[in-house]
């Protein structure tokens, strides 16, 4: 069955098969994929193995499901939306919906699974309380990054080039071990908490009938862990509809009711997120399995190290589904078998604080309260020759022909107030007149952080001659965007679901509107490492603090005269540009944006840029309202006047 066949019956499926020794291998993630659909038993796609030689799948039947349908393609068969992500990838039967990356993949098999089957209450539990698990992206979750990235990567590495691990167990490893190890919260503990103290003191109560001396709420570590084993397990197990917790027939009697919440024992993970089995438990699982083969083999010693997550590796198997999901997928689970009390070593908090140290940069050292206002570094850099500079806006009275679009490209339209609509119709107006100057038949436009698609159903519309990709991590956003764009019929348009590491596809102008925080860095970032033109906008200056991927000042000039604390003051007051603060408050902050910017251009400029640093027209259309025009070499000499743009949008 071809591709295109294969698409108009069912979404497909993109999954990654890497090369060793000549011989086809599963990576990681693409085993955690094929492993959530055995488990979930999901018929919904139409999978697709990618290969970059002439191998086929046939080497590779005994990791495959046996209910599952494969096709093998080459790279270059890829579908363009496809080709332009890392894998895993899964295009919907329409051919311009991506969803791209682990996570984002994941929950969509989910999602389709349900919708197949709503009574598979057992699936739509792995997304967790509030339907929230692996939802917020890798760039932000420390704890998406550490699952998603971080331990599949690690693994992959350690399998490929494996250290002494008795001396160096890997940190993602360690930081999972370190997180078992912590007490659980989840929603409304303090009912379960109730009663396993309960328990604890039945416990002491009978053991004291039988001679062996009384236990308080405050019992050892081993008995500890015998009584988590009972109340965290049954109610874990009781969420899997396996075992039920019995409910208490009566209130708890007043001695418990009167303990305060802080003095209750804490709860113990079971899973990987807490008491409950989650999509994190499935992702971790083969993961997990693949690292402790290897350390069984050539290393059984370090095992003693992770006491926890040899534990959880224990609860996962009683899962019911587990074992055979896992002997679909080829993974011959098995308990590992170690004595820890005789084996010696460092203890995993030391080795955790160790590679921590080693790795956090200045950017990640704790900062310290911010006190006092922005003056002293404003001071600062004007008397070192740096302040805020603004370049004219070259067609500040133009606008799009609204009256004459579409309704449904029209903010109005959306689910927003009259007063918000035109203010969004001005932003509007000013990236689309940029980017249109910028553009030339045959162009790829991506719209970073697209939301619902204002910025690029727009874009698509007035520049029919040009590709444009919108990129969004939030599904709800991109299906409404995708829906308006249907509605409009536009063919020259595209939509990914995925956060901005997964896009690697080439394009020439980037655009984003009020990128929050660092997301304006990383859209930066991909348009100069793709040699692309942007038109940004940012927003959220205040969250530049909890950055992780950059270091702050960005150029050498703001390096050389500002710390990284001095460069957070500027950020945090930039976010300082609300209309019902002081007109002197407000010319600060713009200030502060301004300085904020130009570091960024400056940073640009190293790599051939010519970056302006510009207002949007009118003023008033958003309190962000700077916008950065960056043109690469090879487009610097291109200036625009209101005349020429006219022109252009007539052709």
């Amino acid at each position: 069955m071809s591709h295109s066949e294969a698409k108009e019956q069912h979404p497909s499926l993109f999954l990654e098969v890497c090369s060793e020794n000549e011989e086809p291998r599963l990576p990681l993630h693409t085993s955690i994929v094929l492993f959530l659909l055995s488990y979930c038993e999901c018929k919904s796609f139409k999978v697709f193995l990618v290969f970059t030689d002439s191998c086929s799948s046939e080497l590779l039947r005994s990791a495959l499901p046996v209910a599952l349908g494969v096709c093998d393609v080459q790279v270059e068969a890829l579908p363009q939306l496809v080709r332009s992500c890392r894998l895993p990838a899964a295009l919907d039967e329409t051919g311009q919906l991506c969803r791209a990356g682990l996570a984002v993949v994941l929950r969509h098999v989910i999602s389709k699974t349900i919708e197949a089957d709503p009574s598979r209450n057992d699936v739509s539990a792995l997304l967790g309380f509030k339907k929230t698990c692996l939802k917020a992206c890798a760039e932000v979750s420390k704890w998406t990054r550490l699952c998603e990235i971080g331990i599949p990567s690690a693994v992959e590495e350690h399998l490929q080039n494996p250290t002494d691990p008795v001396h160096q167990l890997p940190l993602p490893i360690l930081t999972l071990e370190q997180r078992l190890a912590e007490p659980v919260k989840v929603h409304n503990d303090d009912k379960i908490r109730r009663q396993k103290l309960k328990e604890q003191r039945q416990s002491g109560k009978n053991q004291a009938h039988g001679g062996q001396g009384s236990l308080d709420s405050e019992s050892s570590p081993a008995q500890s862990s015998q009584l988590s084993d009972g109340l965290e397990l049954r109610a874990a197990l009781a969420k899997l509809s396996v075992d039920s917790v019995p409910a208490s027939t009566t209130r708890e009697n007043s001695e418990i009711r009167k303990v305060k919440t802080a003095d209750l024992p804490p709860l113990e993970h079971v899973f990987a997120e807490g008491l409950y089995f989650t999509l994190t438990d499935v992702v971790l699982l083969p993961c997990i399995y693949q690292y402790l083969c290897s350390l069984r083999a050539h290393a059984a010693s370090a095992l003693h190290q992770l006491p926890h997550l040899l534990r959880w590796y224990s609860r996962v198997q009683e899962v019911p589904g587990i074992p055979r999901a896992a002997k679909d997928c080829g993974l011959l689970l098995s308990i590992p078998q170690v004595s820890t009390s005789s084996l010696p070593g460092p203890s995993v908090q030391d080795t955790l604080d160790r590679l921590l140290a080693q790795e956090e940069g200045p950017e990640m050292t704790p900062q310290l309260p911010f006190i006092g206002g922005p003056r002293p570094t404003l001071t600062k850099l004007k008397e070192n020759g740096i302040e805020a500079v603004f370049a004219p806006h070259p067609c500040p009275a133009w606008t799009l022909p609204w009256d004459s679009l579409p309704g449904a490209i029209n903010p109005a339209e959306g689910k927003m107030s009259n007063i918000r609509a035109v203010r969004k119709m001005q932003q509007l107006n000013n990236l689309v007149a940029m980017v249109t100057e910028l553009a030339r038949p045959g162009h790829t436009v991506v719209d970073f952080c697209s939301g619902t698609g204002h910025v690029g159903i727009v874009l698509a519309h007035t520049l029919p001659d040009c590709q444009v990709i919108l990129i969004e991590n939030k599904e709800e956003s991109l299906v409404r965007a995708h829906s308006r764009s249907a509605e409009l019929g536009l063919k020259n348009i595209g939509f990914i679901q995925a956060n901005l590491e997964y896009f690697t596809g080439p394009f020439h102008i980037g655009v984003a509107l009020h990128a929050c925080g660092i997301a304006t860095d990383m859209v930066l970032e991909h348009c100069i490492q793709a040699g692309a033109a942007f038109v940004v906008s940012p927003c959220c200056y205040g969250f530049i603090q909890n950055a992780v991927k950059f270091s702050f000042p960005k150029s050498k000039r703001f390096k050389d005269n500002l710390t990284y604390k001095e460069h957070m003051i500027l950020c945090r007051f930039a976010d300082q540009t609300a209309v019902q603060l002081t007109p002197e408050r407000r010319l600060t902050g713009k200030q502060c944006m301004g300085l904020v910017d130009l570091d960024r251009s400056w940073a640009a400029g190293t790599h051939g840029y010519s970056v302006q640093v510009m207002t949007m027209e009118p003023e008033s259309c958003s309190p962000k309202n700077n916008m950065l025009v960056g043109r690469p070499p090879q487009m610097s000499g291109r200036v625009v006047t209101a005349g020429q743009l006219e022109a252009r949008m007539k052709d």
